[in-house]
């Protein structure tokens, strides 16, 4: 008699369990300042940073010109153009870093790649393609800047 009780409660439980409906969390104020779709999604341009064909610049030179390219950087995450931005370790691809520009097409995201001096300078070449992805992606950086101790 126990073991039909206890097969009774548990299937009781599991129905119960299965009938609830899971809090929505949507916050529609947040996803239109997002620009997110229905998805909680939008379009951005993933950029490979790879090796330039510049390997003539000298150190000096090559170290000034990665100097601009981090202020670049810091401006475009500024600007809320650069959702995130980050270097690669040590790699057999020539893969160097990538930027995730918080603009829709290649057009836009050429034009920011124009700003960095590194780009410009060859020591970097940027591969630009079409990304959709959480369009909570872009609020990364404000949360960056409350876990680093230290800027770069």
């Amino acid at each position: 008699m126990k073991k039909p009780l206890l097969i009774f409660v548990f299937l009781v439980m599991s129905a119960i369990g299965f009938s609830q409906e899971t809090e929505i969390k949507y916050d529609e104020n947040l996803a239109k300042s997002l620009h997110a779709d229905e998805y909680g999604m939008k379009k951005y341009v993933f950029c490979l940073l790879k090796s330039g064909s510049n390997t003539t610049a000298s150190k000096e030179e090559t170290k000034k010109l990665f100097e601009g390219h981090m202020e670049n950087i810091g401006k475009l995450a500024k600007e809320g153009k650069l959702a995130v931005a980050g270097p690669f370790m040590k790699n057999d691809r020539n893969y160097r870093g990538i930027y995730i520009f918080n603009v829709e097409t290649i057009e836009e995201a050429k034009a920011l790649v124009a700003t960095d001096p590194a780009i410009k300078a060859n020591l970097l070449e940027a591969e630009l393609t079409p990304w959709y992805c959480t369009a909570a992606l872009q609020e990364i950086p404000k949360m960056h800047d409350k876990i680093a101790k230290k800027k770069m």
